[in-house]
């Protein structure tokens, strides 16, 4: 139930806080006092959009706030799902910006407007004078019925069912234009697949082709400079070798004087060892380098192959053209067993689809069970109201598979005798509507866990005693949860089990809305004037005492 509202900042209202009790809740006062402003600023808690001009100081920013106390509705799977805090006394928050920005929160923990919205429709429903449209609508009328049909997890579970079959379907169709995609161009697939197999082409051959031809290519100059190196190094008459061993011996005669000079030629002689591998390895590169013609022809051809085949894919490396083999393989594989895997998955498909229509039957089985009980209810608190000569009739016709079942409802009615039944809207006035309407709310909070209702002048044509039977289903319905209700019949405004009064206070320079919580005494007072004007005569006083039952 809601038990605070902050509001800072919003229309008439700078600041200003509600404390609202359980059972029924009852804001009167005049119109335009701005009873329905309250309600506006509750709406932005509740994830509806909001428009700064509404603001009562533009240089500031509005806040509102709600404290519900949600103990014992079941919310804590929402709270998981959404990585929220669960606690007893859950505060909504909503702060927006003179520039329109705005930010949610949900127990200090930001959300978006998405998330606020969802768990606002699970702890208020607002039910105003223009809302009864909403009758007329076939979700909202499913939507009662699923209420009193009491099967949410199996619904549940077919929803999830049903995305899952739709998604499938999809696939199923994408899956089909790409096989028949495939068996056209398989044909060209194959001689792209061929061509690039019978290259036999490996991830690493490029470079080393291409080294290989460079040595190819310039043998000659290769060999040449080789045997220059070895015979500097070792053939010469004046060899780099010849020179360090004379240079070695030279030291040999008289590193025994001289320590430091025997390290040397120690190091001279590793020297020595480290230059004749070195001759040794350029001498056997220049024997196995030579001139062959026919081996520089077959690279350049192989090169010549490599590079042709990435000009015509349009890529720079053989791992790139060993991915576009790999590619075509795929695709020769779909067109080949396509017909296998559109068979597999239209398989799935039908078994997907027996579930489900297994799970349709019985929603619309236990739908079947919860109309007459609607019907029956429904009926009977009209007739509490005044309007004992209706009918209603709950259609249930079978449809294809959709997200909600097998199932088209329809509510048919009649709010007099002899006259036939038709859609809600073309059969029943304003305050006939405004009855219905709270016929059916009871019953969904009958058959839901719903903390709080509010009405917001729903008793919109209706006066005397049929007002007073609307007030008593009121009182009743608020035996089970929190009702707040905005109206400006006396009858209503008696059964509350709180009274709050919404006026304009003009005292300062600018005009602002004040809400205040009347006692007994002021209650007496305020029904009176309701009854008959601002200066109530001893019998309209005594006519609100006995409304008030004091």
């Amino acid at each position: 139930m809601l038990q605070r509202l902050t509001i800072q900042n919003y229309a008439l209202i700078d600041n200003l806080e509600i404390n609202f009790d359980k059972g029924l809740n009852i804001l009167t006062g005049e119109t335009g006092a701005g009873k329905s402003i309250i309600l506006g600023a509750l709406s932005l808690i509740l994830g509806q959009r909001a428009e700064s001009r509404y603001f009562f100081n533009q240089q500031k920013k509005c806040v509102i706030e709600g404290a519900f106390k949600i103990e014992g509705f079941h919310l804590s799977d929402f709270f998981e799902d959404n990585d929220l805090d669960h606690e007893s006394e859950t505060v909504l928050r909503r702060e927006i910006s003179a520039d329109g920005k705005s930010r949610a929160f949900v127990n200090d923990t930001p959300v978006n407007l998405n998330t606020l919205k969802q768990l606002g429709e699970k702890l208020i429903d607002i039910h105003s004078q223009h809302a009864t449209r909403e009758i007329n609508d076939p979700d909202f009328q499913l939507l009662v019925v699923d209420g009193v049909a009491g099967h949410e997890s199996v619904l549940g579970d077919y929803r999830r069912k049903y995305r899952a079959y739709k998604k499938s379907l999809s696939q199923l169709q994408q899956l089909i234009e790409d096989n028949d995609k495939a068996k056209a161009d398989l044909d060209y697939y194959q001689f792209q697949f061929d061509e690039l197999e019978k290259a036999g082409l490996a991830a690493d051959e490029q470079e080393g082709l291409e080294k290989e031809l460079a040595t190819l290519n310039n043998a000659e100059e290769i060999k040449r400079n080789l045997l220059g190196a070895h015979y500097l190094m070792h053939e010469g008459e004046t060899s780099a070798i010849i020179q360090l061993r004379e240079s070695s011996q030279q030291l040999g005669g008289i590193e025994r004087y001289n320590t430091e000079v025997e390290a040397l030629n120690e190091r001279l002689k590793s020297a020595l060892i480290e230059l004749k591998d070195i001759a040794a390895e350029i001498e056997t590169i220049e024997q196995r380098t030579f001139t062959d013609e026919a081996r520089a022809e077959e690279v350049n051809t192989r090169l010549s192959l490599i590079y042709n085949l990435q000009k015509k894919h349009r890529v720079s490396t053989n791992q790139e053209l060993l991915e576009i083999q790999n590619d075509l393989s795929e695709k020769i594989q779909q067109a080949v067993f396509g017909d296998e895997a559109v068979e597999k998955l239209q398989q799935q498909i039908d078994a997907a689809k027996q579930e489900l229509q297994q799970l349709a039957e019985t929603l619309s089985a236990n739908r079947r069970i919860a109309i007459p009980v609607i019907q029956d209810k429904v009926l009977a608190t009209l007739a509490e109201m005044g309007m004992g000569n209706s009918a209603l009739h709950i259609e249930q016709s079978a449809v294809e598979l959709s997200p909600n079942g097998i199932d088209s409802i329809r509510f048919m009615f009649s709010a007099n005798k002899g006259h036939a039944l038709a859609d809600m809207s073309k059969v029943a006035s304003g305050g006939e509507l405004s009855r219905l309407m709270l016929s059916i709310k009871s019953i969904i909070a009958e058959y839901t866990a719903l903390p709080t209702i509010i009405f917001d002048e729903i008793d919109t044509g209706v006066s005397g005693e049929v007002a007073n039977k609307v007030g008593l289903v009121m009182e009743r319905l608020s035996q089970n949860l929190q009702v707040i209700t905005i109206t400006h019949l006396p009858q209503i405004a008696g059964k509350g089990s709180s009274h709050y009064f919404v006026y304009k206070d003009n005292s300062s320079d600018v005009t602002q809305t004040r809400l205040k919580k009347l006692s007994n005494e002021e209650r007496i007072t305020e029904i009176a004037k309701m009854l008959s004007g601002d200066n109530p005569g001893e019998s309209a006083l005594q006519n609100a005492r006995e409304l008030l039952a004091l």
